[in-house]
């Protein structure tokens, strides 16, 4: 199933977090919290200003990025869970 995200929303896909602490706890899958990182799968064309023009996103795809803990709508795309949130709600963008 392929998703094209409406003006300016973006299509995230979460990257899970290590299993085990820098000291070797495994954290067991009840105490993990869901990441808040993610690389963008598909975005929008952009939002319209108030003259009709539109602003393209700053985020493209494959763009790492940092979200807030309960930023977006999860969807489920052929078995995989993915976010659908507005650029507002992304913090930024992880350089390489």
């Amino acid at each position: 199933m392929k998703i094209r995200p409406l003006n300016d929303r973006v299509l995230v896909l979460r990257i899970d977090e290590e299993e085990k602490t820098s000291g070797g706890i495994i954290i067991p899958d009840t105490a993990k919290e869901k990441p808040q990182e993610g690389k963008v799968v598909a975005a929008g064309p952009g939002k319209l200003n108030e003259n009709g023009k539109r602003i393209p996103l700053e985020v493209k795809k494959d763009d790492r990025v940092l979200f807030g803990k309960y930023a977006g709508t999860e969807i489920k795309i052929d078995g995989v869970e993915h976010i659908i949130m507005r650029e507002d709600d992304i913090l930024g963008i992880m350089e390489k």
